[in-house]
């Protein structure tokens, strides 16, 4: 028996929003991945996310989904692109959909103990701090496609 407890759900919710605006500030501004996850560990480890709103991040977590995303970026994409219209791949999309997209695909596609469902509302709901309308819908209808393709023996029970 783990005498370290496991992070709170809040911590493992501040987590994925701080690794949006991660990956966001990467594709955005163009650093690389140690120098903004440097600026997110120094956040995680005390100070909360967007001044309190959110609370203290599980940043092992944090870090695990940011290096995930980047690493898995070539599989990610066209797995994504293949969920969207034609017209709109995910290069098109707007960087912050697309970063919560990515970090969700990520999660559903490389990290297993991550339950389908879990992923997808959590990503629903970090959208939910960013956009109130359309865009939770978008969100949650392409992960939930990605999710019950990728991960289709959990929604067949």
């Amino acid at each position: 028996m783990s005498s370290k407890p496991r992070p709170a759900p809040v911590e493992r919710a501040a987590a994925r929003l701080g690794a949006v605006q991660a990956l966001y500030q990467m594709d955005i501004a163009g650093t690389d991945v140690g120098e903004t996850l440097a600026q997110f560990s120094s956040r995680a480890a005390g100070d909360d996310f967007e001044d309190g709103q959110c609370g203290e991040a599980d940043y092992k977590l944090l870090k695990e989904v940011v290096d995930g995303t980047v690493r898995e970026q070539k599989a990610i994409d066209p797995a994504l692109d293949r969920l969207l219209d034609t017209g709109w791949p995910v290069h098109r999309l707007d960087a912050t959909v697309r970063a919560i997209l990515r970090a969700g695909a990520y999660e559903l596609m490389f990290m297993p103990r991550v339950p389908a469902r879990v992923a997808v509302s959590q990503y629903v709901d970090v959208a939910s701090a960013f956009f109130d309308g359309e865009e939770q819908n978008f969100i949650n209808g392409v992960l939930d496609r990605l999710a019950r393709q990728s991960r289709a023996a959990e929604f067949a029970a």
